[in-house]
């Protein structure tokens, strides 16, 4: 079977904050209405953004409700990414990985409290 489009769709009940806030991090741009959002890195589509107004943000890691998916993002600038995040409305979830092993993850929420991983490589590892 072959698809014309593959979309991963996040839910949220401020569907602008949440389109700038990835937008911003993948530095992308936001087309999109009141109830939908496609968020383009590239020329190509990387998120959408689909209003919820009765969003509930998961519990991570084992709350109520619980985690349901995660995006992980892979970097050679940590510290950079880190900034990013929060200037964006980002918030830490868990940061205990230290910033100067040689791999390591940092894990965070975006705006609407869905989960994701800034993951540290080498620089070497991230080329090609």
């Amino acid at each position: 079977m072959r698809f014309k489009y593959r979309q991963i769709v996040l839910d949220a009940a401020d569907v602008g904050a949440e389109s700038a806030f990835w937008a911003g991090l993948l530095d992308g741009t936001v087309e999109g209405g009141d109830r939908w959002h496609n968020v383009w890195v590239d020329g190509g589509w990387a998120l959408a953004i689909q209003h919820a107004p009765d969003h509930v943000p998961p519990d991570w890691p084992d709350g109520t409700p619980q985690q349901q998916i995660h995006l992980d993002f892979y970097t050679a600038d940590l510290e950079s990414a880190h900034q990013k995040v929060l200037e964006l409305g980002g918030r830490v979830l868990r940061a205990r990985d230290n910033a100067e092993a040689h791999t390591g993850v940092r894990i965070y929420a975006d705006p609407a409290g869905h989960p994701f991983c800034i993951c540290w490589l080498p620089p070497t590892d991230l080329e090609g």
